[in-house]
């Protein structure tokens, strides 16, 4: 075979390079750098980004329905096993002494969810479809797994955008709440000192408080017993103290090689036929909304039960009732140190904060529960 029939084969992938792809790959691009550069959530922007450039070579044949990548979809985020794997070690990484000395503090977590349903008005009356609105919703949960355990059941061609809204969104959190904070407290708020007697929780509480969640959630709201589970498991290996090679697994390999595929697995979901459209760009959007109405949402119920105790309660600690564990209660400590260096409210935020780990999944599971039963 001469040159010139050899040169139109050897040229084929760039014949058939479009400027969507090129608008792909460079958004493949930023999403590497915001991970390399900024250090914006790296363990999942990083192999999504890469998964992106390379859906986005054209004839490649590495995408979601095809190549290594179309195995990591199928076998992991078409049958939900990368995020429920992902929760067994967020489970074996979360404290809930915290919560399990302040009950109360579930009442923040339950606050911090209403973006999810505030935005599912939002997308309905923007025209989508009830399980895609549900599935956009669920962004508001802050809490990557979540959304794309939803959406895979609900709404899987909505998957790329819910996803990589989910996840930046949430490495955004230093960002975006802060000028909420300040914005929706005042000064006296802020200052308000908040005791922490801590109170001894004995080992077989923490040991039954995963066996019986799972078991009241699973008969309360069946749709969300394998986020749940998978949650309390994690937690289970942890304070059981009987299975530390587990536990250490769970928050090392299996979570990392877990974050890696489904990263990937992602990525290639973000072609430049199936991503570049408006649809996506409202999604964004409402995942933006959906976040600020959480958090807006938690620091109104924090105000309210500010003034209800008397001004003993610091209402920061209602914006870390949304999901993303652990920044979002460090960040509420922060500003109130900010304010105060002597004011520490790290372990009431981190009560608020698992309380709302545990809200987005209930609250995941309850738009399962109701809109398959619509659609």
């Amino acid at each position: 075979m001469s040159l010139t029939e050899l040169l139109p084969e050897l040229l084929k992938g760039l014949a058939n390079f479009t400027v969507g792809n090129a608008v792909m790959i460079a958004a493949a691009l930023i999403l590497i750098y915001l991970a390399v550069f900024k250090e914006i959530e790296p363990v999942l922007l990083l192999p999504i980004g890469f998964g992106c450039l390379l859906a986005n070579i054209p004839l490649a044949g590495i995408t979601a329905a095809e190549g290594i990548t179309g195995v990591l979809y199928e076998a992991g985020i078409r049958t939900e096993l990368f995020p429920l794997l992902i929760f067994i070690g967020v489970g074996a990484m979360i404290d809930f002494s915290p919560l399990l000395a302040q009950p109360r503090m579930v009442l923040l977590g339950a606050a911090g969810q209403f973006g999810i349903f505030g935005t599912l008005l939002l997308a309905i009356a923007l025209g989508f479809p009830l399980n895609q609105a549900a599935s956009i919703g669920v962004i508001g949960a802050i809490d990557g797994p979540t959304s794309i355990f939803v959406a895979t059941k609900l709404a899987p061609e909505l998957l790329a955008p819910i996803a990589v809204a989910a996840y930046s969104y949430m490495s955004l959190i230093p960002i975006i709440q802060p000028p909420l904070m300040r914005l929706l407290t005042t000064k006296r708020e802020r200052l308000v000192r908040m005791e922490y007697t801590p109170k001894p929780i004995s080992q077989r509480t923490l040991v039954v408080f995963p066996i019986a969640l799972t078991v009241v959630v699973g008969l309360l709201v069946p749709e969300a017993t394998p986020l749940i589970s998978m949650l309390m498991l994690g937690n289970l290996l942890k304070v059981s103290g009987v299975v530390e090679r587990l536990s250490k697994a769970a928050q090392n390999e299996i979570i990392n090689v877990s974050t890696l595929f489904l990263g990937l697995a992602i990525g290639a979901t973000m072609t430049a036929q199936d991503f570049l459209n408006l649809d996506t760009g409202k999604i964004m959007l409402l995942g933006l909304i959906a976040f600020a109405l959480d958090t807006v949402a938690g620091l109104l119920f924090g105000k309210l039960i500010c003034v209800l105790s008397g001004y003993k309660i610091n209402p920061l600690i209602g914006a870390a009732g949304i999901s993303a564990f652990p920044m979002a209660g460090r960040l509420a400590a922060k500003t109130a140190n900010d304010e105060d260096p002597h004011n520490f409210i790290l372990m009431h935020a981190m009560g608020a904060n698992t309380a709302g780990q545990l809200g987005s999944v209930i609250a995941g599971g309850v738009l399962l529960a109701i809109v398959s039963k619509l659609v």
